[in-house]
Order: structure tokens, then C-alpha cells, then sequence
């Protein structure tokens, strides 16, 4: 039953992958050879995932060496890719054919998305987001007649710039917007918020501005309509939610079930046994998403519904949650982003010490000590709350140590520096779209590499590629940055992520007395 199990859970999820690149490839072929470019990329990424799930499911298992040099050659692709790409969107011809096509589209059609690169350059409204904007990093400017602003609004957005906050020396009508390049003449939050009000007043609420730099770095205010903001979730995505915290519930009840040695599919009639232990992982997973809800109703953010990630192994990944309101400023995606993993992980530890402190020789689980080696922070945990029995070939522990263990696995995941996981964001909020760009590719690495100790690494790459590979939308105000103090809790977050991930080294392993001589990576 086991054997079947799994492979429907291969074919399915082999088939949700073939299904998006198939879908990426039908959203990219109406910006011609751009659109195609942009969607190699993406296949470039996913192809050494893909092939190595494939293989696994026909029951062929790739070498170490085969998967690394997998990697490195996608990597490659992917550099020559973005290269062709950048080059292509410098070629007039081509980019006239692009106007042509946009031009030609309906303006339902003209807000789809083109599939792009993890560190892609995005003016923060759907119309803008467009093959040529992600391959130049800038909103391809548009004739005056194509102009969705009125003369009559475009002059009231004129006339609101001066010399005591931003002197505007260039007007590029873009769509349904424009994009006003000059120079900032104070601090960027007293500025954009003079700029927003302004703008709210003189186009009675039918504009917005944004504050956010170029490619050079310099200040551009983007004015662009409101009708364009996040829209929440319609019906069959609230359908699609309901769908998946179902899911999880069964799968937090089935993995609750393996750590208590047995399979509920089989056993349906011992499901009172798992509630207490899938009620801990959902006590995980809940603080997360209440830490996030939090943080966004201090800023005055709108967030969707969670979109929780079933999995067999540990009960969820925890969920994907999208903005349904504009970010104000950096500081504002920080502290949704953070809280929620923060919030988590304070959770996680304190039944982890908890569970330590009611291990005893008679607690529910006897695990490996070997086991402990497979995360330097459980590691050094364990060896301060149960000390010498480290070096015991088994240890007994009660079940809060497991729960706050697989807490800590989860938030590191989604601590990972890569597209819109809260690591990611994190990254974006602190350093910037570029550096998150760079850090997303680097995850991706690490997640292959890890591949080769824990299969687990595998399909959270695949979900990043799939789902949350690209960056968060611009804040209103990209030009402020979060102080110190969120740069140094972000610091803490990612060696987090490197503590409870990375295993002991063998010689520290042996020097701290925890386990036998034989190695076993676990975590």
C-alpha cells in the first residue's frame, strides 16, 4: 500500500510540474521571442528538479555527481539565458514588435504575466509587469495616444512636484500610468508621503504614486491608477484554500501517525492517537500565520487566505500567504514577513525545552542519538538539557521534543533567502531586489546540494521554482530602508536557518560525546 501510495504522489505532483512549465510556455508566447527567452529560464531552473523526480518515480537514482553537475549546468543555462534576454529587449525591432503585440491585446489580456527570471525588476502594477520590463528592469515608455491618464490628471500630477520634494525633469507616459523621472529633494518618507496625498487629492483617489529607484539607482515616482491594486481572492482561489487546509489536516494526521510508528490508512481506527500530535504541528503552523496577521493589521495590510502546503513526511511546509493591499514602505514587508516565523520559532523552542524537561526514561519516543547530529542548534540544545545521555546509542524523549524540532525545520525553510518565502522578503526588505535576486539563485543551490542528504530538499526547491520564485512587488516607498535593528534580527533569522539546517561536523560531533562513531544525518 506504501509503494502505491507513493506513486500517485509522484505522478501527481510529476503532473502539476509538466502542467506549469506547459502553462508558463502559453503565457510567454504572446510576447514573441522575449516571452520564450523568459520562459527557457524558467525551464533551465526546474529542469535538474524535474528530471531527478522523474527518475526517482521510474525508479532510477541519480548519483551525487550526475545531480551537482545537473545544477551547475542549469546555472549556466539560466546566465546565458538572462544575457540573450537582455540583449534581446536592447533591440529596437524588437521591441516595437513587443508594443505591437501589447498594443493589440485586450486590456484583460494585457495584465497577464510573463514568466521572468527569480531576479527580475518589477514596477509594481499588473499592466506594467510585462516581458520587456523584466528583461530591462524599466517600464517600456509608450506613445502620448496610448496614454491611459487624462491630460486633465496627468497636469494635476504635474503640478503637485516642486523644488521642496521632488523636482521632476522627465515625463514618460506608460499605460495606464506615467513615470516621472527627477531628482529628491528630502528625506524619502516625509517626501513620499507629501507626493501620496498630494496625488490622492489632485486625482481624487484615482492614482497612487510610488517612490522606487532605477536601475541607476536614482528616485523615479511611478503614478499609477488604484484600480490596478492587489484584488483579493476570488471564489475559486478561496475553493482552492479550503481545498489544501484540508489536505493538510489529513497529512499532519498521517505523519502524526508515523511518528507514532504506524500507518492511519491502515489503522483509521486508532486516529484518536495522532490529535495530540497533529495538534502541536498545527499549533506550529497557526502561530506562524497569526504572527503575520499581526504584523499586517499594525501596517494596514490586507492579507489572502493561507494557502497551507500539504506533506506526507512532516504534516505541512506551512503556507503561502499573498498581499491583497499596496506595502507601504520596506520596513512595512520586514515586519509581516519576520513576525511570523518569529512568533514560530519562539513556539518551536519552547517545546522543544519543555519536551526536554519531561524526557524521561519512560517518555513515548526512543530515538537515535546519531539523530541529533543532523542540526547544530538541536544539537547543542540537547547536549545542554540531557547532557550525557548523548552518548547512549538511544535516548528517550517526550513527544514536545519531536514537535518543537519539525517547528524549527519548518520556519528554517521558510527562513530560506528565495523569492517570496519570508526569508525571501526578508532579504528583499533589507538589501534590496537585486541582492534578493542573487540570494534567491544561491537557495535554490543549497537546496540541491541538500538534496543529497535529505530528500525533503527536493520537493521544497520544487515548490519555490513552481510557486514562489519570484520577488514580492514593490512597496509603495522602495527607497527607505528598515534600521539596524530589523537588519540584525534579520542576521539572526538566516543563521537560524544555517543552525538548525547544517549537521555537526564529525569531530565536533565526537568532542560535544554525542552519539557512536557512525554518522547518520537526520533533521
Amino acid at each position: 500500500m506504501e509503494i502505491v501510495k507513493n506513486n500517485i504522489v509522484s505522478i501527481l505532483t510529476g503532473g502539476v510540474v509538466v502542467a506549469v512549465l506547459v502553462w508558463g510556455y502559453i503565457r510567454s508566447r504572446p510576447y514573441g521571442k522575449l516571452g520564450l527567452l523568459s520562459w527557457l529560464q524558467s525551464l533551465a531552473l526546474a529542469a535538474p528538479w524535474v528530471t531527478f523526480f522523474v527518475s526517482i518515480a521510474l525508479g532510477i537514482y541519480p548519483n551525487g555527481v550526475f545531480i551537482l553537475a545537473s545544477i551547475v549546468a542549469s546555472i549556466v543555462a539560466y546566465i546565458l539565458l538572462g544575457r540573450s534576454l537582455r540583449q534581446l529587449a536592447r533591440d529596437e525591432d524588437e521591441r516595437a514588435k513587443l508594443e505591437a503585440r501589447l498594443a493589440a491585446r485586450s486590456p484583460d489580456a494585457s495584465t497577464s504575466e510573463a514568466p521572468g527570471s527569480p531576479n527580475e525588476s518589477k514596477i509594481p502594477n499588473a499592466n506594467l509587469r510585462d516581458g520587456l520590463s523584466r528583461a530591462t528592469g524599466m517600464p517600456t515608455a509608450r506613445p502620448q495616444p496610448d496614454i491611459g491618464m487624462s491630460a486633465e490628471d496627468l497636469e494635476a500630477v504635474r503640478s503637485i512636484f516642486g523644488i521642496d520634494t521632488f523636482f521632476a525633469t522627465e515625463t514618460i507616459p506608460y499605460q495606464s500610468g506615467a513615470i516621472f523621472r527627477g531628482n529628491l529633494r528630502g528625506e524619502p518618507e516625509p517626501t513620499y508621503q507629501s507626493l501620496e496625498s498630494k496625488i490622492a487629492a489632485a486625482t481624487d483617489n484615482r492614482y497612487r504614486a510610488f517612490l522606487i529607484p532605477n536601475r541607476d539607482g536614482k528616485p523615479v515616482v511611478v503614478v499609477l491608477p488604484t484600480a490596478d491594486d492587489p484584488k483579493p481572492l476570488n471564489v475559486s482561489q478561496k475553493l482552492l484554500a479550503l481545498v489544501l487546509f484540508a489536505a493538510t489536516i489529513v497529512t499532519t494526521a498521517i505523519a502524526s501517525g508515523l511518528f507514532l510508528s504506524f500507518d492511519l490508512f491502515a489503522q483509521p481506527e486508532r486516529w484518536r492517537e495522532v490529535v495530540p500530535l497533529a495538534a502541536g504541528i498545527w499549533a506550529i503552523a497557526g502561530t506562524h500565520e497569526i504572527g503575520h496577521l499581526v504584523a499586517a493589521r499594525k501596517h494596514g495590510v490586507s492579507l489572502s487566505w493561507p494557502f497551507f502546503l500539504p506533506a506526507w513526511q512532516i504534516g505541512t511546509f506551512g503556507s503561502i500567504v499573498r498581499f491583497q493591499s499596496i506595502l507601504p514602505n520596506r520596513t512595512a514587508l520586514f515586519d509581516i514577513a519576520a513576525a511570523g516565523p518569529l512568533a514560530s520559532v519562539a513556539v518551536s523552542l519552547g517545546m522543544m525545552l519543555l519536551g526536554f524537561s519531561l524526557s524521561n526514561d519512560a517518555s513515548l519516543f526512543q530515538i537515535p542519538t546519531d539523530f541529533f547530529r543532523g542540526s547544530i542548534l538541536v544539537a547543542s540544545l540537547a547536549k545542554l538539557a540531557i547532557g550525557d545521555k548523548l552518548a547512549s546509542t538511544l535516548v528517550s524523549v517526550h513527544p514536545l521534543v519531536l514537535l518543537g524540532w519539525l517547528g524549527l525545520v519548518i520556519n528554517a525553510l521558510n527562513l530560506l533567502p528565495a523569492g517570496q518565502l519570508d526569508g525571501g522578503r526578508i532579504m528583499q526588505a533589507i538589501y534590496g531586489r537585486r541582492v534578493a535576486g542573487v540570494a534567491t539563485i544561491l537557495s535554490l543551490l543549497f537546496l540541491g546540494l541538500a538534496t543529497l542528504v535529505n530528500p525533503l530538499a527536493l520537493y521544497w526547491a520544487i515548490l519555490i521554482l513552481v510557486a514562489q520564485r519570484d520577488l514580492e512587488r514593490p512597496s509603495a516607498n522602495e527607497l527607505a530602508e528598515p534600521d539596524d535593528a530589523r537588519a540584525i534580527v534579520a542576521l539572526l533569522g538566516f543563521l537560524l536557518v544555517i543552525l538548525t539546517l547544517i549537521p555537526l561536523t564529525p569531530s565536533l560531533a565526537a568532542r560535544w560525546g554525542i552519539g557512536s562513531a557512525a554518522i547518520v544525518f537526520g533533521g
